[in-house]
């Protein structure tokens, strides 16, 4: 077979294959070749014999330090031929971490919780990052080599297996990729070539429009490819694009839309991208032939924000903003609540307005909380910690009859209540006491107390993260899920509540935000946020419950609605 590698600025490269050492032979590009049979390699640049592992590798059966093991993709048996794919449209996503989802943290252990999702309603799974990175735990976002899936969640068998039986079930499967940055170790990626340039928070960024960053821009995009094609992955969630700096004519998102778009119509599926942003431009979700991106979505932190304060109270860091008497409403009309308007947490103006009478609502995720929305709170402490039960069903109430593509993280659905809390398994022991000191100082300036944040690298603090799937049945856990359960039902049912289109969007709220109603064709959503009954006004004359949180009353030109709970009915016009 032939071994390959971009190393442009060596003088001399080597390839080990199976512990003997040979020459490799310089082409053209600054490529390197070497016909040779064999099975674990690694490459020796110039006259350094350190051994490094194959910047795309396919396959580290023994950890990101150690050589790569060659992977043939067409061995896999698939099942999945009659599969269509997913579109993003209408769907219901779910956000899951493999190694915190189920007791064994593997891929195999995931297929055994499928017929949940599918019970459940959800569509399309989206899995935390898979690539390799050092040691055994963590999030997946310190990883290191992209196109190799993490060997103790079971491999790139074991990822296709979990893909393969999901498409089996009609789920779709969108993998969380991280292109900005790679992490603290294991990450030789540099001595090969000019692969960073610039710095973002989390280290060197790429080069993406500097010298010799063609090759670059292929090493991200070839590997965004290879997980449609060669893994059968529906979607890519791409982390923190705001991160990628490319001041080229043809941005990287464009040009890996564009090529994307053109596997998708050889694959005979839709293939799905879908960026995490924190610039508040619908310019990443605006078709192409109008000046966009022609990215499918993004997320909306926004949204996050307004619902996480009208239902916490919770008003410090980022938001304060979203105090503003109607900002939950205001949110939900434009998706952006930053969109030109001053940000006090950036100190400046932020983002620009979505055209809502253009742009449709599923280009946007919205949802209660994420991994990043739990996980990056001092204790990791979920909204069902602090938030009454009528309140979360307030919540996802509002998430599920919003015009926007629902998601919902891990465990939500039945109020669990694990933390997510940071965690890592980084061997080197003084990489882990500086990871251990960093998280600590860091909440301590933001006011939590240093003792109060989680060892990351207790391996007691990846287990207090594992669901605890017992609770499913449990009283109060039990009625939150029959609850999700009814709403994505309803979404399914009701044609109205799934509409895109934020120009039919109309959002009433009482002037001092305690309730808020959304009008969605016949359809009315009113959520009482406060601790006392409201009566909100209703059109119409006939009015029919389809789903409530508390006794809701019905009169004859409006609704009372208890403390902290929703009522979802259905109205005809008046006469």
């Amino acid at each position: 077979m032939t071994f390959t590698v971009w190393a442009p600025a060596q003088e001399r490269v080597r390839l080990q294959v199976d512990g003997r050492v040979h020459a490799m032979t310089r082409a053209t590009g600054g490529w390197w070749t070497a016909d040779l049979s064999g099975t674990d390699y690694a490459f020796l640049l110039d006259d350094d014999d350190t051994a490094l592992p194959d910047p795309r590798s396919t396959w580290q059966p023994n950890g990101v330090h150690k050589p790569s093991r060659v992977y043939n993709h067409n061995t896999f048996l698939w099942t999945d031929q009659s599969w269509t794919g997913r579109a993003l449209p209408g769907s219901v996503v779910y956000e899951l971490h493999i190694g915190t989802f189920t007791p064994e943290g593997t891929f195999d252990a995931a297929i055994g919780k499928l017929d949940h999702l599918v019970e459940l309603g959800i569509t399309l799974v989206e899995v935390l990052p898979v690539n390799s990175f050092d040691g055994t735990d963590g999030w997946g976002y310190d990883g290191v080599l992209w196109g190799a899936v993490h060997e103790p969640y079971g491999g790139p068998d074991g990822f296709k297996r979990l893909i393969d039986a999901c498409h089996a079930r009609g789920l779709g499967v969108a993998l969380d990729v991280v292109y900005n940055h790679l992490g603290p170790s294991g990450a030789y990626l540099g001595r090969f070539g000019p692969y960073f340039a610039g710095q973002n928070d989390w280290g060197p960024g790429l080069n993406l429009d500097g010298p010799n960053s063609d090759e670059v821009r292929r090493y991200v995009i070839d590997n965004a490819l290879s997980w449609f094609r060669d893994f059968h992955v529906d979607a890519l969630r791409l982390d923190a694009v705001h991160a990628l700096v490319d001041r080229r004519a043809v941005h990287l998102l464009e040009q890996l839309a564009t090529e994307v778009e053109a596997l998708s119509a050889n694959l005979a599926r839709p293939l799905t991208l879908i960026a995490e942003s924190d610039l508040n431009d619908p310019k990443l979700v605006t078709a192409r032939e109008a000046g966009g991106y022609g990215l499918n979505a993004q997320w909306s932190d926004d949204m996050h924000h307004s619902l996480h304060v009208a239902l916490s109270g919770e008003t410090g860091g980022y938001y304060e903003d979203f105090a503003a008497p109607g900002a939950l409403a205001r949110t939900l009309r434009e998706v952006f609540f930053h969109a030109g308007s001053w940000s006090s947490f950036r100190e400046r103006t932020h983002g620009r307005p979505v055209d809502t009478h253009r742009i449709p609502g599923h280009r946007f995720l919205a949802y209660l909380q994420n991994h990043d929305q739990i996980g990056n709170r001092a204790t990791g402490d979920r909204l069902s910690a602090t938030v009454s039960p009528g309140l979360l069903a307030c919540g996802a109430a509002i998430v599920f009859c919003s015009p926007y593509t629902p998601m919902i993280f891990m465990g939500e659905e039945w109020a669990a209540s694990t933390p997510w809390q940071f965690f890592a398994s980084f061997p080197d022991p003084a990489l882990a006491e500086a990871v251990r000191t960093g998280r600590r100082r860091e909440f301590g300036r933001h006011g939590w107390g240093e003792a109060d944040v989680p060892d990351p690298m207790d391996p007691a603090t990846v287990e207090r993260s594992r669901l605890k799937w017992t609770e499913l049945t449990q009283p109060g856990h039990r009625d939150i899920l029959g609850l999700y359960r009814s709403l994505i039902a309803l979404r399914r049912d009701h044609p109205v509540l799934a509409n895109p289109r934020l120009d039919t969007l109309t959002v009433h709220h009482a002037s001092d935000d305690s309730w808020i109603a959304l009008h969605r064709g016949n359809i009315r959503l009113v959520c009482n946020l406060s601790r006392k009954s409201a009566t909100v006004p209703l059109d119409g004359d006939s009015k029919e419950v389809l789903l409530s949180w508390g006794d809701a009353v019905l009169s004859g030109n409006g609704v009372r609605v208890p403390a902290e709970s929703f009522v979802l009915l259905t109205v005809s016009p008046a006469r």
